[in-house]
């Protein structure tokens, strides 16, 4: 999603996607102000932290942006995905983006993320991305819905992206820190969720 103004990524150009059906394959994403994909060498390396996980998968991007994540997992095999942006020419980019690529296994809907968040899902997902714009305190927020309505399964991961320390976040306590790396002043970290256990009645 949009990051802060001093990125030293332009705000306008082509992403590549890295691996999978669609390997090597470049991609426009819009002149959206701070808008730009993952950077490749931190994408590779969240998609090697999840392969043994990723094919087969139902994925959602929770602030899709220029829709890198969201196609890589695609192109890597997840099996459904479902993008989200509040932008509606980012979402335009990913859905044209989608037909050039002949994509048939993702959705994408232009919406407030919190808002779409705040409801009962109607699946559930075992792989989210969370790269929300900077400094709007999204990505809390954001964590807590997916886990108090039920948006994960039980043993779902989470990959966020933060200017602050993965232990600051002060993301749900059954969220477990597996990796995290550091480039720039972006944390990037992801998180397996452990189920919450419900007490048997006596």
């Amino acid at each position: 999603m949009a990051k802060p103004k001093n990125t030293s990524h332009s705000g306008a150009g082509q992403l590549r996607i890295i691996a999978g059906e669609w390997r090597s394959r470049k991609l426009d994403f819009p002149h959206v102000e701070g808008l730009r994909p993952t950077p490749d060498r931190v994408r590779e390396t969240l998609f090697n932290w999840l392969s043994p996980y990723i094919q087969g998968a139902k994925v959602l991007d929770v602030f899709a942006g220029s829709g890198a994540l969201f196609l890589e997992a695609l192109s890597r095999g997840a099996a459904k995905g479902l993008a989200l942006d509040s932008n509606r020419e980012a979402i335009s980019n990913i859905r044209e983006n989608m037909g050039i690529l002949r994509c048939t296994t993702g959705q994408v809907q232009q919406t407030d993320a919190l808002r779409y968040l705040d409801a009962t899902p109607s699946e559930i997902f075992d792989v989210v991305f969370l790269d929300p714009p900077f400094n709007k305190e999204l990505l809390k927020p954001a964590c807590d819905l997916l886990e108090q309505r039920g948006w994960l399964t039980d043993e779902a991961w989470v990959y966020t992206e933060s200017e602050s320390r993965p232990s600051e976040l002060g993301l749900p306590a059954n969220w477990r820190l597996h990796r995290e790396q550091k480039a720039g002043g972006v944390h990037y970290a992801l998180w397996q969720r452990e189920a919450v256990q419900t007490p048997v009645a006596q």
